[in-house]
């Protein structure tokens, strides 16, 4: 779909047909993994292939040859974190009116602020194609590391951690040092000479549709049936509210149709599988964390069919 806005009628439609094949693959890998095919051990080394080989070659590949001398990286930049900001300001306000304790608020905050990457990136090439992916990588760039570093924060705000081992973890991070490498890549002047270009191609095609069917393994809903209310809440601010307040602040800022709608996606996205691992890794409260990335996976479907077509609707 081109980055103008069509009529809503057909808008609606074409989002319709970019969106349910990916929610398909979500709901093959549930019923995949509930009924044992390939096999349990499949699904981590599937996650681990996908996390440090298969999707940083997406990245990499993408910023290579992204345009960064585009002027308007910093407004979109700015809308970033201006968005992110917002939403960390106001969860801390509400953590300190309802007396959260780090595993909880821990678990509540990266329901808010994290997002499917798998999901959002396979979403943006069905909807915008390879324009719309390059610009998606920028953006990555900038919010992997600042969501992190927010999560890790929230789960271990009462015991206090070092900034080394704040840090550690985002330096780390597959997907961050692809974004650096490809990044490095495009402002020296290299890219991706001899063929190299179609092997990170070749390896990106595989990333998205084995990431979503992770995501759909990974599904827990027996941790529905407890915390009804925080899982309500939870989902509506992150698939609801969390878009329009991008929305308002690519009005303010005037950007072009491509980056608001971009904008709008990833604020509306469902959270991380990750959010899971990270969560148990550090003391949070797992089985709300994995009601929340369960329910809100499940709901998005819905959810961002309603919240991009309305967003086109707008123009």
């Amino acid at each position: 779909m081109p980055a103008s806005t069509p009529p809503p009628e057909v808008a609606v439609t074409a989002l319709f047909q970019a969106l349910w094949p990916l929610f398909a693959l979500i709901v093959g890998g549930y019923f995949m993994r509930r009924k044992g095919f390939p096999g349990e051990a499949f699904w981590p080394a599937a996650e681990r292939l996908n996390y440090f080989l298969l999707f940083p070659a997406l990245l990499a590949s993408s910023l290579a040859g992204a345009p960064l001398d585009d002027p308007g990286l910093a407004r979109q930049a700015l809308a970033v974190v201006l968005g992110l900001g917002i939403a960390w300001l106001a969860l801390l306000l509400v953590r300190r009116m309802r007396g959260w304790n780090a595993a909880r608020f821990g678990a509540i905050a990266q329901g808010v602020l994290r997002f499917n990457t798998y999901l959002g990136l396979a979403a943006v090439g069905s909807l915008y194609g390879k324009p719309g992916l390059t610009l998606a990588a920028l953006m990555l760039a900038l919010m992997v590391p600042t969501v992190n570093v927010m999560s890790v924060w929230a789960l271990t705000a009462e015991r206090g951690i070092s900034l080394r081992a704040l840090l550690l973890p985002i330096v780390k991070n597959p997907l961050i040092l692809a974004c650096v490498i490809g990044a490095l890549l495009n402002v020296s002047g290299i890219g991706l000479p001899g063929g190299s270009d179609r092997l990170l191609n070749l390896l990106a095609v595989a990333s998205l549709p084995l990431g979503l069917l992770c995501v759909g393994a990974a599904l827990q809903p027996q941790e529905l049936r407890a915390e009804a209310s925080a899982l309500g809440w939870n989902c509506a601010v992150r698939l609801l509210a969390m878009p329009l307040l991008a929305f308002a602040i690519a009005r303010v800022l005037a950007l072009p149709a491509l980056e608001s709608a971009l904008l709008v996606l990833f604020f509306a996205l469902p959270t991380a599988p990750t959010a899971y691992v990270l969560t148990r890794q550090l003391g949070g409260e797992s089985s709300l964390m994995a009601g929340i990335i369960t329910l809100q996976t499940l709901l998005a479907g819905a959810s961002l069919l309603l919240v991009m077509g309305l967003i086109q609707a707008l123009g």
